[in-house]
């Protein structure tokens, strides 16, 4: 008897882990989104949380702080020559890409210090470049937070914003 109750809870316990792993996945997938601008061959890695019914900007996101600009690791934001990014310029190579969001305006950074967790380690003296730029009204919702690369501009969707920046 007490054999079959164990293996009962056995099955339980198992089939139970096996279902959590297999819809858990992971909640903000690492994404790459690759494009060029000229010459130049832009990589954005990410990771890509959805909304989930929250409100983001501002909550999840808070206004005036530093964030990662994904989920997980520090976005990297890598470019394969020089360019300028909104008229400023920015060498080639592979950068940590952060934002402090603001309601009307945002500050895009590029940190030299590419692979770090979150936006933790952060540090100002490592910034490369930093841009302001100001966020839109997205004319769609964007449930996923997604980076598109595309006519001279790199640009950031999630809920019902859109922030872009320019390359040459």
């Amino acid at each position: 008897m007490k054999s079959i109750l164990y293996s009962l809870m056995f099955l339980i316990l198992s089939s139970t882990a096996i279902s959590a792993c297999a819809q858990n996945g992971k909640p903000s997938p690492a994404t790459t989104t690759t494009g060029k601008v000229g010459n130049a061959t832009i990589t954005i890695n990410y990771g890509a949380p959805s909304v989930k019914g929250r409100k983001i900007w501002g909550e999840l996101v808070p206004y005036g702080k530093v964030w990662r600009t994904g989920a997980n690791d520090a976005t990297t934001f890598k470019i394969d020559q020089d360019v300028l990014i909104e008229g400023k310029s920015l060498p080639k190579g592979e950068y940590a890409l952060f934002t402090i969001p603001e309601a009307k305006e945002w500050t895009i950074i590029f940190s030299k210090n590419a692979k770090q967790w979150g936006a933790y380690s952060y540090k100002q003296e490592d910034d490369a470049l930093r841009v302001n730029v100001k966020p839109t009204a997205s004319s769609s919702f964007t449930e996923t937070l997604k980076f598109d690369v595309t006519g001279g501009k790199v640009l950031l969707k999630w809920e019902n914003t859109e922030v872009g920046f320019k390359v040459n």
